[in-house]
């Protein structure tokens, strides 16, 4: 798929069909691991509408109600779609437990198998889509939905697993241990799962607080800025960004002397059109505000200063 809007209709649809299958193959077989499984993507099929929305507004300029545009919803969404996943994760891990000291639950094994081929089979078609996609669209909305697609395919091929071991249990007559089964999966599968939706929050909650993005983003754009500052002389030059969802915001203060050949505005223009080049090279949607002065007071830190204050 070459566009946004579309991969994230198909990843929509993907998540409705396998959440309303999954809440009917309950019913059927009793286990809670296909519950956990048909509420996950329920709840995600709720999340991808407001994805949608969000996606047509990222792409939008600013206005005078966002002024710095709407990136940072991309951020807001993603940070929901990782609560949620946690959420459910917590809740069926202690509904888990519950089964474990209450002496377990027995489940269908047949119709259970017959559900896990079919969600492992659409969880994998859907990442695969995901992937694709990415050599068309670059969009962090898309890579959240192809790491939730990857996370929901193993789940799937560990439930049919675990069902299939459930069949060889009941053919060796090992009754003892079949009602504990489904309740020991939903355990593993939250416990070796839960790093996604914590680091997806995690990320997404520091770029809503404007935490500088990681080193692997930073350090190309100030060598970018650098480059396209090489031929200024410069005292300091101070460069500070922040990544809200796609778009990254890059404020650069360079420090000139009083009377430097740069202090004509045709000049500092050229020089901004420069770094502007230099980083759009690297990284792309990008906003660069270059402000040139000859006070280092106006490029320093500007939390925790002293201010003093006037008679």
């Amino acid at each position: 798929m070459r566009r946004e809007s579309s991969t994230l209709a198909f990843s929509a649809f993907m998540a409705l069909l396998i959440g309303s299958v999954g809440i009917v193959a309950t019913l059927a077989t009793n286990s809670q691991a296909i519950l956990l499984d048909g509420l996950f993507n329920l709840i995600y099929f709720c999340v991808a509408l407001v994805t949608i929305k969000v996606s047509k507004l990222a792409s939008r300029p600013d206005s005078d109600s966002y002024p710095f545009g709407y990136s940072y919803f991309e951020s807001l969404v993603n940070l929901c779609k990782g609560l949620l996943i946690l959420g459910v994760s917590l809740f069926a891990l202690v509904d888990a437990v519950v089964a474990l000291l209450t002496g377990g639950r027995m489940i269908s094994a047949g119709l259970a198998v017959m559900y896990a081929l079919f969600a492992t089979a659409a969880c994998s078609l859907t990442a695969w889509v995901m992937h694709r996609s990415q050599r068309h669209v670059h969009s962090p909305l898309v890579v959240a939905d192809k790491f939730n697609w990857l996370v929901n395919s193993v789940i799937s091929a560990a439930v049919l697993a675990a069902f299939c071991l459930v069949l060889l249990f009941e053919h060796v007559g090992w009754q003892a241990v079949l009602p504990y089964v489904d309740a020991v999966l939903v355990i593993a599968v939250v416990v070796l799962c839960l790093g996604v939706p914590v680091r997806m929050a995690s990320q997404a909650l520091q770029e809503l607080l404007n935490k500088t993005p990681d080193e692997t983003v930073a350090e190309p754009v100030r060598q970018a800025v650098a480059r396209g500052l090489a031929d200024v002389e410069t005292q300091e030059v101070r460069v500070r960004m922040v990544r809200p969802g796609r778009l990254l915001y890059v404020m650069v203060h360079v420090v000139l002397d009083v009377d430097h050949p740069q202090s004509s505005l045709v000049c500092q223009d050229r020089s901004r059109q420069r770094i502007e080049e230099e980083v759009r090279q690297y990284y792309s949607p990008v906003v660069c505000d270059v402000v040139f002065t000859a006070d280092k007071r106006w490029a320093a830190p500007s939390c925790g200063l002293l201010v003093e204050k006037r008679p």
